[in-house]
Protein backbone atom coordinates (compact mmCIF):
# COMPACT_ATOMS: atom_id res chain seq x y z
CA UNK A 1 0.00 0.00 0.00
CA UNK A 2 2.84 2.63 0.90
CA UNK A 3 5.06 1.29 -2.52
CA UNK A 4 1.16 2.31 -4.16
CA UNK A 5 0.92 5.70 -2.49
CA UNK A 6 4.28 6.79 -2.93
CA UNK A 7 4.00 5.89 -6.97
CA UNK A 8 0.87 8.21 -7.06
CA UNK A 9 2.58 11.05 -4.90
CA UNK A 10 5.51 10.57 -7.46
CA UNK A 11 3.21 11.06 -10.29
CA UNK A 12 1.36 13.91 -9.25
CA UNK A 13 4.78 15.63 -8.25
CA UNK A 14 5.82 14.63 -11.79
CA UNK A 15 2.31 15.91 -13.28
CA UNK A 16 1.99 19.30 -11.47
CA UNK A 17 6.38 19.68 -12.45
CA UNK A 18 5.16 19.34 -15.94
CA UNK A 19 2.41 21.93 -15.65
CA UNK A 20 4.47 24.02 -14.26
CA UNK A 21 7.00 24.26 -16.58
CA UNK A 22 4.49 24.12 -20.04
CA UNK A 23 3.23 27.52 -17.81
CA UNK A 24 7.21 28.52 -17.15
CA UNK A 25 7.43 28.27 -21.14
CA UNK A 26 4.09 30.04 -22.29
CA UNK A 27 5.29 32.88 -20.09
CA UNK A 28 9.32 32.55 -20.94
CA UNK A 29 9.06 35.25 -23.54
CA UNK A 30 5.81 37.67 -23.41
CA UNK A 31 6.96 40.47 -25.39
CA UNK A 32 7.17 38.07 -27.96
CA UNK A 33 3.62 37.09 -27.34
CA UNK A 34 2.67 40.82 -27.26
CA UNK A 35 4.56 41.52 -30.87
CA UNK A 36 2.68 38.83 -32.46
CA UNK A 37 -0.58 40.08 -31.35
CA UNK A 38 0.34 43.67 -32.65
CA UNK A 39 1.84 41.78 -36.40
CA UNK A 40 -1.03 40.42 -36.68
CA UNK A 41 -3.15 43.42 -36.12
CA UNK A 42 -1.29 45.21 -38.66
CA UNK A 43 -1.12 42.57 -41.41
CA UNK A 44 -4.51 43.08 -42.53
CA UNK A 45 -4.39 47.09 -42.73
CA UNK A 46 -3.17 49.29 -45.27
CA UNK A 47 -0.59 51.55 -44.53
CA UNK A 48 1.82 54.08 -45.64
CA UNK A 49 5.03 55.09 -44.29
CA UNK A 50 7.09 58.32 -46.57
CA UNK A 51 10.96 58.93 -45.48
CA UNK A 52 14.30 58.53 -46.27
CA UNK A 53 17.72 57.38 -45.54
CA UNK A 54 16.51 56.49 -41.47
CA UNK A 55 13.05 55.04 -42.52
CA UNK A 56 15.18 52.60 -44.47
CA UNK A 57 17.13 51.59 -41.34
CA UNK A 58 13.10 51.36 -39.43
CA UNK A 59 12.03 49.75 -42.45
CA UNK A 60 14.94 46.97 -42.66
CA UNK A 61 14.42 46.19 -38.57
CA UNK A 62 10.75 45.48 -39.39
CA UNK A 63 12.50 42.72 -42.01
CA UNK A 64 14.57 41.58 -38.96
CA UNK A 65 11.69 40.73 -36.87
CA UNK A 66 10.56 38.93 -39.44
CA UNK A 67 13.38 36.91 -40.45
CA UNK A 68 13.19 35.91 -36.52
CA UNK A 69 9.88 34.93 -36.32
CA UNK A 70 9.08 33.15 -38.89
CA UNK A 71 5.31 32.85 -37.62
CA UNK A 72 4.67 36.46 -38.39
CA UNK A 73 3.70 37.87 -41.78
CA UNK A 74 3.53 41.71 -42.85
CA UNK A 75 3.46 42.72 -46.67
CA UNK A 76 6.43 45.19 -46.74
CA UNK A 77 6.40 46.94 -50.56
CA UNK A 78 8.57 49.84 -51.21
CA UNK A 79 6.13 51.55 -53.15
CA UNK A 80 3.76 55.06 -54.09
CA UNK A 81 1.33 53.46 -56.54
CA UNK A 82 -2.26 53.82 -55.37
CA UNK A 83 -2.70 50.53 -57.07
CA UNK A 84 -0.81 48.43 -54.44
CA UNK A 85 -2.83 50.07 -51.84
CA UNK A 86 -6.41 48.29 -52.70
CA UNK A 87 -5.18 45.09 -50.39
CA UNK A 88 -3.43 45.51 -47.14
CA UNK A 89 0.25 46.47 -47.07
CA UNK A 90 2.91 48.05 -45.25
CA UNK A 91 3.78 50.27 -48.48
CA UNK A 92 6.87 52.63 -47.61
CA UNK A 93 8.63 55.20 -50.42
CA UNK A 94 11.06 58.10 -50.43
CA UNK A 95 10.00 61.91 -50.50
CA UNK A 96 11.30 64.47 -51.20
CA UNK A 97 15.28 65.67 -50.61
CA UNK A 98 16.63 65.68 -47.54
CA UNK A 99 17.96 68.79 -45.98
CA UNK A 100 14.55 70.24 -47.64
CA UNK A 101 11.77 69.04 -45.36
CA UNK A 102 9.39 71.22 -46.81
CA UNK A 103 9.49 68.93 -50.26
CA UNK A 104 8.83 66.12 -48.32
CA UNK A 105 5.99 67.54 -47.08
CA UNK A 106 4.89 68.81 -50.51
CA UNK A 107 6.04 64.88 -51.93
CA UNK A 108 3.77 63.75 -49.28
CA UNK A 109 0.74 65.41 -50.30
CA UNK A 110 1.31 64.77 -53.87
CA UNK A 111 1.43 60.62 -52.59
CA UNK A 112 -1.65 61.00 -50.86
CA UNK A 113 -3.80 62.77 -54.04
CA UNK A 114 -2.57 60.77 -56.36
CA UNK A 115 -5.13 58.21 -54.75
CA UNK A 116 -3.33 56.46 -52.06
CA UNK A 117 -4.75 58.81 -49.47
CA UNK A 118 -8.69 57.71 -50.21
CA UNK A 119 -7.61 53.55 -49.61
CA UNK A 120 -4.57 53.90 -46.39
CA UNK A 121 -6.15 52.90 -43.18
CA UNK A 122 -2.76 55.03 -41.79
CA UNK A 123 -0.45 57.20 -43.22
CA UNK A 124 2.55 58.92 -42.22
CA UNK A 125 6.19 60.36 -42.62
CA UNK A 126 9.00 61.23 -41.10
CA UNK A 127 11.70 63.88 -41.35
CA UNK A 128 15.23 62.99 -41.38
CA UNK A 129 17.65 64.88 -38.66
CA UNK A 130 19.52 66.60 -41.41
CA UNK A 131 16.24 68.25 -42.18
CA UNK A 132 16.06 70.08 -38.42
CA UNK A 133 19.58 71.35 -37.89
CA UNK A 134 20.72 74.41 -35.68
CA UNK A 135 19.91 77.10 -38.00
CA UNK A 136 16.04 75.58 -38.59
CA UNK A 137 13.21 77.60 -37.29
CA UNK A 138 11.62 74.85 -35.69
CA UNK A 139 8.51 76.86 -34.93
CA UNK A 140 7.82 77.94 -38.33
CA UNK A 141 8.77 74.37 -40.10
CA UNK A 142 6.27 72.83 -37.46
CA UNK A 143 3.54 75.14 -38.67
CA UNK A 144 4.15 74.25 -41.86
CA UNK A 145 3.80 70.71 -40.86
CA UNK A 146 0.48 71.17 -39.02
CA UNK A 147 -0.85 72.89 -41.99
CA UNK A 148 -0.53 70.02 -44.37
CA UNK A 149 -1.20 67.19 -41.94
CA UNK A 150 -4.74 68.92 -40.80
CA UNK A 151 -5.18 69.84 -44.83
CA UNK A 152 -4.79 65.84 -45.22
CA UNK A 153 -7.15 65.06 -42.63
CA UNK A 154 -9.87 67.04 -43.71
CA UNK A 155 -9.14 65.40 -47.40
CA UNK A 156 -8.87 61.96 -45.98
CA UNK A 157 -11.34 61.79 -42.58
CA UNK A 158 -11.12 57.96 -42.46
CA UNK A 159 -7.39 57.69 -42.62
CA UNK A 160 -5.50 57.89 -39.14
CA UNK A 161 -2.42 59.90 -39.25
CA UNK A 162 0.80 59.64 -37.18
CA UNK A 163 3.32 61.83 -36.61
CA UNK A 164 6.27 61.24 -36.11
CA UNK A 165 9.29 62.73 -33.90
CA UNK A 166 12.42 64.23 -35.73
CA UNK A 167 15.34 61.64 -35.27
CA UNK A 168 18.03 62.43 -33.16
CA UNK A 169 22.28 62.11 -33.63
CA UNK A 170 24.82 61.32 -31.43
CA UNK A 171 26.85 64.33 -29.00
CA UNK A 172 30.17 64.66 -28.68
CA UNK A 173 31.33 62.73 -24.90
CA UNK A 174 35.07 61.76 -23.57
CA UNK A 175 38.45 64.35 -23.45
CA UNK A 176 37.76 66.90 -26.51
CA UNK A 177 34.08 66.99 -25.42
CA UNK A 178 35.59 68.57 -21.65
CA UNK A 179 38.42 70.54 -23.34
CA UNK A 180 36.01 72.07 -25.68
CA UNK A 181 34.11 72.85 -23.17
CA UNK A 182 36.62 74.59 -20.91
CA UNK A 183 37.63 76.31 -23.80
CA UNK A 184 34.08 77.66 -24.45
CA UNK A 185 34.07 75.85 -27.84
CA UNK A 186 30.71 74.46 -28.53
CA UNK A 187 30.28 70.56 -28.39
CA UNK A 188 29.71 68.53 -32.05
CA UNK A 189 26.05 67.74 -32.42
CA UNK A 190 24.82 69.84 -29.36
CA UNK A 191 23.43 72.92 -31.63
CA UNK A 192 21.82 70.67 -33.77
CA UNK A 193 19.90 67.97 -31.42
CA UNK A 194 18.44 71.26 -29.31
CA UNK A 195 16.69 71.91 -32.25
CA UNK A 196 15.30 68.47 -32.78
CA UNK A 197 14.31 68.26 -29.27
CA UNK A 198 12.06 71.70 -29.52
CA UNK A 199 10.65 70.27 -32.69
CA UNK A 200 9.35 67.39 -30.76
CA UNK A 201 8.43 68.86 -28.10
CA UNK A 202 5.98 71.09 -30.16
CA UNK A 203 4.90 67.67 -31.79
CA UNK A 204 4.40 65.99 -28.29
CA UNK A 205 2.13 68.82 -27.19
CA UNK A 206 0.22 69.30 -30.47
CA UNK A 207 -0.96 65.64 -31.28
CA UNK A 208 -2.27 62.48 -28.89
CA UNK A 209 0.18 60.58 -27.85
CA UNK A 210 -1.34 57.66 -28.98
CA UNK A 211 -1.17 59.11 -32.52
CA UNK A 212 2.57 59.89 -31.73
CA UNK A 213 5.59 57.80 -33.31
CA UNK A 214 8.17 58.65 -30.62
CA UNK A 215 11.40 57.55 -32.60
CA UNK A 216 13.40 60.38 -30.87
CA UNK A 217 12.66 58.61 -27.28
CA UNK A 218 13.16 55.16 -28.52
CA UNK A 219 16.33 56.40 -29.97
CA UNK A 220 17.76 57.67 -26.40
CA UNK A 221 16.57 55.30 -24.37
CA UNK A 222 18.31 52.21 -23.43
CA UNK A 223 16.44 48.89 -22.65
CA UNK A 224 17.25 49.70 -18.73
CA UNK A 225 15.29 53.02 -18.88
CA UNK A 226 18.03 55.47 -18.82
CA UNK A 227 18.51 57.74 -21.32
CA UNK A 228 21.16 59.25 -23.61
CA UNK A 229 21.26 63.19 -22.39
CA UNK A 230 23.20 66.35 -22.24
CA UNK A 231 23.21 69.75 -20.62
CA UNK A 232 22.88 72.33 -22.49
CA UNK A 233 22.48 76.58 -20.97
CA UNK A 234 20.62 74.75 -18.03
CA UNK A 235 18.16 72.58 -19.74
CA UNK A 236 18.39 68.62 -20.45
CA UNK A 237 18.38 67.70 -23.95
CA UNK A 238 18.17 64.23 -25.17
CA UNK A 239 20.60 62.71 -28.03
CA UNK A 240 20.95 59.30 -30.06
CA UNK A 241 22.24 56.39 -28.06
CA UNK A 242 25.96 55.15 -28.99
CA UNK A 243 24.81 51.92 -28.61
CA UNK A 244 22.16 52.33 -31.42
CA UNK A 245 24.29 53.82 -33.87
CA UNK A 246 27.65 53.00 -36.32
CA UNK A 247 28.01 56.12 -37.68
CA UNK A 248 26.87 58.92 -34.91
CA UNK A 249 22.96 59.42 -36.89
CA UNK A 250 21.77 56.05 -38.65
CA UNK A 251 20.29 52.75 -36.90
CA UNK A 252 22.76 49.93 -36.11
CA UNK A 253 20.81 46.30 -35.91
CA UNK A 254 19.84 46.99 -32.12
CA UNK A 255 18.71 50.64 -33.16
CA UNK A 256 16.63 49.72 -36.18
CA UNK A 257 15.33 46.58 -34.27
CA UNK A 258 14.08 48.66 -31.21
CA UNK A 259 12.40 51.38 -33.49
CA UNK A 260 10.50 48.80 -35.35
CA UNK A 261 9.74 47.23 -32.17
CA UNK A 262 8.37 49.90 -30.63
CA UNK A 263 6.55 51.12 -34.66
CA UNK A 264 4.69 47.74 -34.83
CA UNK A 265 3.15 48.12 -30.89
CA UNK A 266 2.41 51.84 -31.79
CA UNK A 267 0.64 51.40 -34.98
CA UNK A 268 -1.25 48.18 -33.80
CA UNK A 269 -2.50 50.07 -30.44
CA UNK A 270 -4.55 52.50 -33.49
CA UNK A 271 -6.10 49.09 -35.15
CA UNK A 272 -9.46 48.44 -33.59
Amino acid sequence: MRTVLLLLIMAMTGLCGTAQGAQEKHMEHPEQADLGRAWNKLAGRKIYFGHMSVGFNIVEGLRDLLREHRDLALNIVETRDPAVFKAPVFGHSRIGKNHAPLSKLEDFERILDSGVGKTVDIAFLKFCFVDVTEKTDVQQLFDRYKGTMALMQKKYPRTTFVHATVPLTTVQRGARAVVKKIIGRPLDGYGDNVKRNQYNELVRKEYPAERIYDLAAVESTLPDGTRAAFSHEGRTYYSLANEYTHDGGHLNPAGRKRAAEHLVRMLSDLVQ
